[in-house]
């Protein structure tokens, strides 16, 4: 049985351009802004569930702007991490870098010692909310388009129950299906995708967690 070879290119960077902002655009906007210098605001978290996109945000940031303080899964900071957020929020507020942190739960509800989580919730609070399927429809959509491929929406429908349902997935699957069609010669049908996924060629792509 023939297999695809599977030179599948490591995922793009996260960036600002690429994160997929879905009912997330004010905060995308907010952070994009932290990292430029355009907001009048030093602090900015970001919580929610894995998944939703805050670890891109701020890869994207830190990224963008080398000097930002950027604190990820607050909650597992160990004492000498907490002190140094503290004091990072401190000095964000006198005119220090800025802060950008994130959690999977609100300030309040954090496990942190108390005078950090209220310091956290000083700045702007954004929940991100995991997109939902009309938005990863649209973005596969998306991405096929920008292959010159065309997915119809029972291919993004088997596509969406049958497999992890995560961005970067989903983008690693439409490389390994573009690669399938161009190699088989023919446009991406609902058959042509089941026989890709019953060669089981996906089965050593990566998955976000």
């Amino acid at each position: 049985m023939q297999q695809l070879p599977l030179g599948i290119s490591q995922p793009a960077q996260p960036a600002f351009d690429n994160f997929v902002a879905g009912p997330n655009a004010e905060a995308l906007t907010r952070v994009r802004e932290l990292a430029s210098g355009a907001l009048d605001e030093r602090i900015v978290y970001l919580w929610g569930e894995p998944g939703s996109g805050r670890s891109h945000l701020l890869r994207a940031a830190a990224r963008a702007n080398p000097s930002l303080v950027v604190a990820d899964d607050v909650e597992g900071l160990e004492a000498s991490a907490q002190q140094a957020l503290f004091v990072a929020i401190n000095e964000a507020r006198d005119g220090g870098p800025a802060v950008l942190a994130a959690g999977g739960k609100p300030p309040a509800q954090l496990a942190l010692r108390a005078d950090l989580s209220t310091r956290l919730a000083w700045g702007l609070v954004y929940q991100l909310v995991p997109l939902g399927d009309e938005d990863k429809a649209r973005h596969l959509k998306s991405l096929a388009e920008e292959r010159g491929l065309q997915l119809s929406d029972d291919i993004v429908g088997y596509l969406l129950t049958r497999l992890p349902r995560d961005m970067a997935s989903l983008r690693s699957v439409m490389e390994v299906l573009d690669r399938y069609s161009l190699m088989r010669k023919r446009p991406l049908t609902l058959p042509l995708v089941r026989e890709a996924l019953a060669e089981e060629i996906l089965a050593g792509q990566p998955r976000s967690r």
